[in-house]
């Protein structure tokens, strides 16, 4: 029976898709497990094939992340992608293939930020959710700098984005796909109007909620990833928002989205059948 290693992060119900995703891959005869990423005990060369999914504690990390997936045989997604989703300065890469982003002004450690005279947020080029994410008002510039400032202490480099409206009224889109092919949307409703501490897993899956795709952002979503070359991946997340009427690229998430397989019915068996279409 191949074994396939689901990797995720330490705690106790980390993400509520493993358990879907666990039992589609056994009725399809194959032994899935969930290996904690930085876990020394997991013999990574024993599986046939690794999956990565909830490994939600590397942004801090990431150096030592990129150096355990480098290291991964047979990893979905691969290696490569991985390095260039796992860090927000491809959104520069983006415009530079003439794809629609979000304004983005990054400021690098030891660089001095540009602020928008609008809202707009703050937040790390390397980071998961919106952990360490606030939005501020023109008059809170050095509320941002000090933000800024801590970020840059910790290392880590800074993204600065204009608040979009449009997500307080219909909220992000988030276009999931499996195998290159369109599987579902979801609604994000606005995670930065509340403290930080206030956005845990309720209030989350309070935002979320599975949408109807507007056939405008499902044909954007697949041209940014034809234009890429990910069109072939196991799984992605292209998080878009309304700028202007038009389709915007929020983030490209290709190492370890939530895929929201709870939601659809279809897509946990949807990606067990395209990890058994890898292991062949």
């Amino acid at each position: 029976m191949s074994r396939v290693a689901i990797a995720t992060c330490l705690g106790v119900d980390v993400d509520p898709d493993s358990p879907l995703l666990l039992f589609e891959l056994e009725v399809l005869g194959l032994k899935g497990e969930l290996c904690v990423w930085d876990d020394p005990r997991v013999e990574w060369d024993h599986y046939d094939l690794v999956v990565i999914r909830s490994t939600w504690d590397y942004p801090s990390r990431r150096a030592e992340f990129l150096a355990w997936a480098r290291g991964i045989a047979h990893l979905h997604n691969p290696y490569g992608v991985i390095e260039y989703s796992s860090d927000k300065h491809y959104l520069t890469d983006l415009l530079a293939h003439g794809l629609r982003i979000i304004p983005s002004h990054f400021c690098d450690v030891g660089k001095k930020p540009r602020f928008f005279d609008h809202d707009f947020v703050v937040k790390p080029s390397v980071g998961a959710g919106s952990m360490d994410a606030a939005r501020y008002t023109k008059d809170e510039h050095e509320l941002a700098r000090t933000h800024v400032a801590r970020l840059h202490a910790q290392g880590r480099d800074v993204l600065v984005q204009p608040y979009v409206e449009s997500v307080d009224s219909i909220g992000e889109r988030a276009l999931i796909f499996i195998d290159g092919e369109f599987s579902h949307a979801m609604t994000k409703g606005p995670m930065l109007n509340v403290n930080e501490l206030d956005r845990h897993n309720l209030f989350r899956r309070e935002q979320t909620s599975l949408a109807e795709a507007e056939p405008e952002a499902v044909a954007y979503a697949t041209s940014v990833l034809g234009a890429k070359g990910f069109s072939h991946l196991l799984y992605a997340r292209i998080d878009l928002v309304l700028v202007d009427n038009e389709w915007a690229v929020m983030e490209v998430e290709l190492v370890e989205p939530s895929l929201f397989l709870t939601y659809y019915e279809l897509a946990a068996e949807r990606l067990a059948q395209a990890i058994v279409r890898r292991l062949h």
